[in-house]
């Protein structure tokens, strides 16, 4: 039976052995990766910078990109982080925050 390699919380490797139980896997430890989670629980990620504006949202025009338009997150709620996926509205309306993405526009020949 094969054993299944997983990482665990920041940097903990371990393999699930035949009867299910795991077991420190001494072969990922030399590679092991140190995760770091960062999270805004109820509590306003832009304390003070446009404070007057609903939203802030800013655009940088790029001359080399793939796509016309990408959005990056900004409020660290995203789902496809480091891409917005549009989380910062919930995080906005919970927290009276507002953070907005960050545009990258490709710029028209």
């Amino acid at each position: 039976m094969a054993t299944i390699a997983s990482a665990l919380g920041a940097g903990f490797c371990f393999s699930e052995s035949r009867v299910g139980e795991l077991k420190p896997n001494t072969h990922s430890a030399a590679r092991s990766r140190r995760m770091v989670a960062v999270r805004a629980e109820a509590q306003s990620i832009n304390p003070e910078i446009r404070k007057n504006e609903e939203k802030v949202v800013d655009s940088v025009v790029v001359a080399e990109l793939s796509k016309p338009l990408t959005a990056y997150c900004r409020c660290w709620r995203s789902g496809t982080f480091p891409l917005c996926d549009g989380s910062h509205v919930k995080h906005n309306k919970a927290t009276g925050d507002n953070v907005g993405p960050l545009l990258l526009k490709k710029q028209k020949e």
